[in-house]
């Protein structure tokens, strides 16, 4: 009998009893979806809207073959071809650099530059020739933290003549676990400031930019118009999305990387006409389904690996060298020792980069909107507590119920005592343990997904007060710890 053996990314398996695979005797992917959600009828919501129609944030690739396509789910696997359900959690050989003649021309070596850049110099695809592109190269990196880290420091290293970064968040603690730009003693200080500090020890002789700014629809293309390259290091949605549009819009190539637990993608988008982000994932998921990787967290070296991945990909761009992931998109699970790289097409229907596209300037369009952050006008706004009178209600003993959405490792770090689990895709099921008449509030890590959970239950017809915990279990924190007897 023919077996057929379907994947499941990272920040999906949480849905599939965290498995990462399935064997089965379908041979077709209809076959295998029903399985799946046979087999976890949770999942069905994750995988499919309301109208059956698949999430446009997920693909399904057989191998390297993209058969999202609905139309070819009743196409025939092979035993020996892999599906793989892939998610949002975020080639071809270059015909020439992204940097002219001219300005390679005038772009001079000292005496210094040739010994320090020597094991360059000594690669035939390099040389003089490379190693001056890579002088006369001017990049912006958006983010400074765990994919920044390795990115800005290699492209300093490798001698990036001109290095932007931007970033508005400041060093944190739970930072130093995979930020390595960073130390203990950057703590509380602006992220692009530690990265100055780390690049002048690295290399004094490059220009370096560091920009405490968060980036928004009305500056993005002031501070990336002029630039050869922009790497997308940044961890949530909005940001992706943003990027991608004014790079776009701009004209300039983008080399993108996203990490999630133990799983990572890097691709090249809008390089020698190839397609953008929107073209792979038209849509992101709806807030809160798909934990970004600061809130779902990741292994320290995955960072490294993708990072590292990237400045290799902006290294080839500037040079004009190699084969790039222009039209491919590299997954990496660490955790089971997987590598695949799959194609990506170019959507003639894509609203940026298609062949009529609907955004053609930046403006001052909703990202937040687009990405499923803010409720539509006519939905019940959704009401929220502040950790103090979530504090203040449970020291009154007042008659509440707490739901904890957040997945078993988050709470392993940190237990809410009393507070009944549930997994957002069980809620509608599982909505007759919920009292109308008593107040229910939601708690998550950072008061994003127990957003999804309260609309998730609206949309099943509960009509009694639910609230979210603003800001989550994060928020939560102060008031944990530095009341001495504390409730938790």
């Amino acid at each position: 009998m023919s077996m057929g053996r379907i994947f499941v990314s990272a920040t999906l398996r949480s849905f599939f009893g965290r498995n990462a695979s399935f064997e089965t005797d379908h041979n077709t992917i209809k076959g295998m979806l029903d399985f799946l959600t046979d087999e976890y009828p949770d999942s069905r919501n994750i995988l499919f809207a309301e109208d059956g129609k698949l999430r446009s944030f997920i693909r399904i690739y057989v191998d390297t073959e993209d058969r999202t396509d609905p139309a070819k789910w009743e196409e025939t696997v092979l035993d020996s071809q892999e599906v793989l359900l892939l998610p949002a959690i975020a080639g071809g050989a270059p015909t020439k650099s992204i940097i002219s003649e001219d300005r390679r021309k005038e772009t001079l070596l000292s005496d210094k530059e040739v010994e320090r850049y020597e094991k360059h110099l000594l690669l035939r695809q390099i040389g003089v020739k490379g190693q001056k592109r890579i002088k006369a190269a001017r990049v912006v990196v958006v983010g400074a933290g765990a994919l920044g880290s390795p990115v800005i420091q290699y492209l300093a290293a490798a001698g990036v003549g001109n290095i932007k970064v931007i970033d508005f968040d400041e060093v944190s603690i739970n930072n130093l676990q995979n930020q390595v730009l960073h130390t203990s003693r950057d703590l509380d200080r602006p992220k692009v400031a530690s990265a100055r500090d780390k690049v002048r020890n690295i290399n004094r002789d490059i220009l370096f930019e560091d920009v405490n700014l968060k980036l928004e629809a009305d500056n993005i293309a002031d501070e990336i118009d002029g630039y050869d390259l922009v790497i997308d290091c940044s961890d949530n949605y909005k940001a992706r999305y943003l990027v991608n549009d004014a790079c776009v819009i701009c004209d300039i190539p983008l080399v993108f990387g996203a990490i999630y637990q133990f799983e990572g993608q890097v691709s090249v988008f809008h390089y020698e006409d190839g397609p953008c982000y929107r073209c792979l994932f038209p849509s992101p998921p709806p807030a809160g389904l798909v934990p970004t990787c600061a809130e779902g967290g990741s292994i320290s070296p995955l960072a490294g690996i993708i990072g590292s991945i990237q400045a290799t990909e902006a290294l080839k761009i500037i040079m004009g060298i190699g084969e790039t992931l222009s039209g491919k998109l590299l997954t990496v699970d660490s955790l089971y020792l997987r590598s695949k790289i799959i194609d990506v097409t170019k959507n003639e229907k894509c609203p940026i980069c298609g062949e009529h596209p609907s955004i053609s300037v930046i403006q001052d369009f909703d990202y937040d909107d687009f990405c499923g952050l803010k409720a539509e006008g006519d939905e019940v706004e959704i009401e929220g507590v502040t950790p103090e009178e979530l504090s203040e209600r449970i020291e009154r003993g007042d008659n509440i119920l707490i739901i904890d959405v957040r997945e078993p490792h988050e709470r392993a770090i940190l237990k809410f005592p009393n507070a009944v689990v549930i997994p957002i895709g069980q809620l509608a099921r599982r909505m007759k343990e919920l009292d109308p008449s008593q107040d229910t509030i939601f708690i998550c890590k950072e008061g994003k997904r127990s957003v999804l959970a309260i609309t998730t239950l609206r949309e099943a017809g509960y009509k009694g007060p639910l609230y979210n915990l603003k800001g989550g279990m994060d928020a939560m924190r102060d008031i944990i710890f530095s009341n001495e007897g504390a409730w938790l």
